[in-house]
Order: structure tokens, then C-alpha cells, then sequence
């Protein structure tokens, strides 16, 4: 693979522009990589090369498009190794998360993708006429470096399945394992210009993506204040905007809870992919009363997390993706140490045994108010808050008070109970005692946590748009 190179109208070709940036390995702080820098100039040719696709691939019937996806998931299963090590590359994740999480979520966004697409009805008999959906178009797609395969490929599948043609520009910090599966599409004989990828920093590419005027929709996946920006520079063309953003997520315990097994368990899901996760619940919410169990049991999940080399197998977390994300977790860190917090385990600094790569320590915090730093702010690293309530509305109303609503956790020993809290949560998604992930339910935000949603017939019908036919019949 020539990392150089961008994929435009079914090609390896030479950038516009000469810029280079190199690829840190977070675990050794070493670059092992370089890419090439986009322009404006770049997206101009792969918007084109897409415009020019989507003509064919808007018109390719169903069975087609299936056949695509099934060699492209035939591809992604047998490069499935080399994909994964390419992500603990590029931004640390243990090579068994990443191989068992990283890599194949992102291959079921494919499967679902098949699954949708081969089920679902395009047109249907309304009133006096029919109602069709068919592809939006042109979509450009800008994704994250915390699931570098995973938020392209749930873009991605259902944009190919539904017959759009796409920009994507993946993350510049972890790029190397998209440009990857740019070669299983390649391979899979997927016809030019359907996929273009470009490389580039968000003011650059990002920027002309949201506001190209030949691109239809922009699929969003990053921060708030991100998705801000790409929704102002959208509204010139009035292209569709959906949007995956921040959060803050609470994961309820409530008093009827296991309520070691649920802190435990908190603990370790607030710590999966060394805690850069959207929906992380990082705000943990228990009864006053628990407080000492509580503490007690959060220090017995965080000794059982092991940090090292992303590589070594029996490694349970990893280094932060970058110099700058550790810099911002460690100064959250010291915000709640300086505003009163009582640390329970973990605290600033590296690890006493690794000298190098941006490792943080796991982190928990007791005796924390909602309207602390690390109580409000996406930290997106191993950072938890455990905060008190005294009782049940105490607790949904400390839940809901953050502009966010991604995710939200209920713990209790009585479904009822926890479905009814659960439906009380502002947020997308919620949880309920640990339940497992669906590829085939929706994703997605309330508030600043975005719009539209992702995975299966929802984050399909996100590329479709509606059509009403009137007098038409059958």
C-alpha cells in the first residue's frame, strides 16, 4: 500500500498538493508511516469522479449491489488480521481488542448492510400514488481515529448498499487501516468512483466536503464543536447533515442493583478502548449509601486492567491515541484533583513502568457534584466520575442535566424498574444490566450528542431520500 497515494475514480493516485504527515505509533511514540496531505483541489476530484459514479450506481439493481457487499465481507474476513494490527498501530488499541472488537464490528456493519438491503422494500402503493426511496446521492463521509474502521465502515456499508457514491476522508491521525479496506472495495470489484478517498486535516478536506456543492449529504462522526462547524458550512448547499457526536453517558445504579458486580462492570465498560468512546459511561450514579462499597469495588476492577505493549496479547489497555488527547486527559485529571474530588484510584501521570507512549493511568473519582470539569466535559480517556444521589428522580434528573444524550446505563435487579428509569434518560441508546451490543438497532444521539441515526434499516434509510409518485399504481 502506498500510503501516499489517495483513491480517486478507482485509483491510487498522486495527491494534488505535497504536504506529508507522519503516523505516530502511541505506543512507542515513533512515526512508522507518512500520508500526504489533501486539498480542496483533491475533493474537487474525487466529488467528480463520485457525481460521475452515482449516475451507474443509482441505477445498479439490488442483486448487484449485494454481490459488491458479499466480496467485500469475503475480502475484509480474510485481511481481517492485517486490518486489526494496522489499527494497534495506528492508535494503540491491544491487538486482541482490536482483532475481536475493532476489526469485526466493523465487519458486521457489512453483513447488516447485506442483511438490510437484501429485505428491503424501495416502493410501496400510498393513497393515489406510490412512495420510492432512492439513493440521496454524492456523501461525504468524515470519521474518527477512536474506531477507525468501525464509524467508516457503518458509513460506508449502508451508503454502497443503498446506491450512494462516496468521499471519505477518515481521520489523519489513523488512517491506515480505511486506506486498507479502500483495497477490498478495490478488489471486490466495486466500479470507479463509487468510493474516493482522500486524506486530510479537517480545516482542509473536512471543510470542503461539508460545503462542496456536488456532495448531497455529510455523515459526521467527531466532536461537537466539529459538528457545529461542518452543520454552518452545510447549510450553503442545504445538504442533508447527520451527525455523531459527544458524550457524557450516566450509567445508573440503582439501590435494588448487584451493587458490586454493576460498579465492577461499570468500571471495565468505562475503560474499553482505553475509555475513547463516545458513549462511555463515565458518569457512574449510586445511592449515597453505597459510597464505601462502591469506591471499594471500582479499586478492585481498576487492578485488574493491565497496561503495556498494544501488541502483547495478554495487554488489556493501551496508550491514548496521541501527545495531544493524553495533554487534555491529564489536565482534566488535575481539574478533579484541584476542584475537590476524592480519588479513588489512578491519578496523573504515566504508569510507574512505561517510560514512553501516552499511557494514562485508569482513573476513578468519588464524591463528585454534577457541576465539576470531569462531571460535564467529554473527557474520552480512562477517566470515571462517581457521583451520589439520594434518590430515584435525583438520579434521572442528574443523568439528563448534560447538554449530551448518546447512551445511557441502568442497573437493577427488576426490569420493570430499569425500563421505566431507562425511558426517563434523554439520551439515543440505553442500556439496561449490561445488555449486548445489536448491530440491527439504531445509534445515536439526543441534544449535542447529533442528529439521524446509524446501523442497520435506520442508518440505511439515512441514505435514501423519499419520492411520492402520484397516479402511478403497482
Amino acid at each position: 500500500m502506498d500510503t501516499l497515494k489517495f483513491y480517486i475514480d478507482g485509483r491510487w493516485v498522486e495527491p494534488a498538493g505535497t504536504a506529508r504527515l507522519g503516523i505516530v505509533d502511541p505506543a512507542t511514540e515513533e512515526v512508522f508511516a507518512e500520508i500526504r496531505l489533501g486539498t480542496r483541489e483533491d475533493v474537487d476530484r474525487a466529488a467528480a469522479a463520485a457525481r460521475r459514479a452515482f449516475a451507474v450506481s443509482s441505477e445498479t439493481p439490488v442483486a448487484e449491489r449485494l454481490a459488491w457487499l458479499d466480496k467485500i465481507i469475503a475480502g475484509f474476513r480474510s485481511r481481517l488480521p492485517d486490518l486489526a494490527m494496522m489499527m494497534t498501530r495506528e492508535m494503540g488499541s491491544p491487538i486482541t481488542f482490536a482483532t475481536e472488537r475493532q476489526a469485526t464490528v466493523a465487519l458486521y456493519h457489512f453483513e447488516e448492510a447485506a442483511r438490510v438491503l437484501a429485505q428491503y422494500r424501495f416502493e410501496e402503493p400510498m393513497g393515489a400514488g406510490i412512495v420510492r426511496r432512492e439513493p440521496i446521492g454524492v456523501c461525504g463521509l468524515i470519521t474518527p481515529w477512536n474506531w477507525p474502521l468501525n464509524q467508516v465502515a457503518s458509513k460506508l456499508a449502508p451508503a454502497l448498499a443503498a446506491g450512494c457514491t462516496v468521499v471519505l476522508k477518515p481521520s489523519e491521525i489513523a488512517p491506515l487501516s480505511a486506506m486498507m479496506l479502500a483495497e477490498i472495495v478495490d478488489e471486490a470489484g466495486v466500479p470507479a468512483g463509487v468510493l474516493n478517498l482522500v486524506n486530510g486535516d479537517g480545516p482542509t478536506v473536512g471543510e470542503a466536503i461539508a460545503s462542496h456543492p456536488e456532495i448531497d449529504m455529510v455523515s459526521f462522526t467527531g466532536s461537537t464543536a466539529a459538528g457545529i462547524r461542518v452543520a454552518k458550512l452545510a447549510a450553503d448547499t442545504v445538504k442533508r447533515v447527520a451527525q455523531e457526536l459527544g458524550g457524557k453517558s450516566a450509567n445508573i445504579i440503582l439501590d435494588d442493583a448487584d451493587l458490586d458486580a454493576a460498579v465492577i462492570a461499570g468500571v471495565h465498560a468505562c475503560n474499553t478502548n482505553g475509555g475513547q468512546n463516545c458513549q462511555s459511561p463515565t458518569r457512574m450514579l449510586i445511592p449515597r449509601a453505597s459510597r464505601d462499597a462502591a469506591f471499594a469495588a471500582a479499586r478492585r476492577a481498576i487492578e485488574t486492567i493491565r497496561l503495556g505493549d498494544p501488541q502483547d496479547k495478554a495487554t488489556t489497555m493501551g496508550p491514548l491515541v496521541s501527545r495531544a488527547q493524553f495533554d487534555k486527559v491529564q489536565e482534566l485529571i488535575q481539574s478533579g484533583l484541584d476542584e475537590g474530588a476524592t480519588l479513588v484510584a489512578g491519578g496523573p501521570g504515566r504508569p510507574a513502568d512505561l517510560n514512553r507512549g501516552f499511557y494514562v493511568r485508569p482513573t476513578v473519582f468519588g464524591d463528585v457534584t454534577p457541576d465539576m470539569r470531569i462531571a460535564r466535559e467529554e473527557i474520552f480517556g480512562p477517566v470515571l466520575s462517581i457521583i451520589s444521589y439520594d434518590s430515584e428522580d435525583e438520579a434521572i434528573a442528574i443523568a439528563n442535566d448534560t447538554p449530551f444524550g448518546l447512551a445511557g446505563f441502568v442497573q437493577s435487579k427488576n426490569p420493570a424498574r430499569a425500563r421505566k428509569v431507562a425511558e426517563r434518560i434523554r439520551a439515543g441508546r440505553v442500556y439496561i444490566n449490561g445488555a449486548a451490543f445489536d448491530r440491527s438497532l439504531p445509534f445515536g444521539g439526543y441534544k449535542q450528542s447529533g442528529n439521524g441515526r446509524e446501523f442497520g434499516v435506520f442508518g440505511f434509510e439515512e441514505y435514501l431520500e423519499v419520492k411520492a409518485i402520484l397516479g402511478a399504481t403497482g
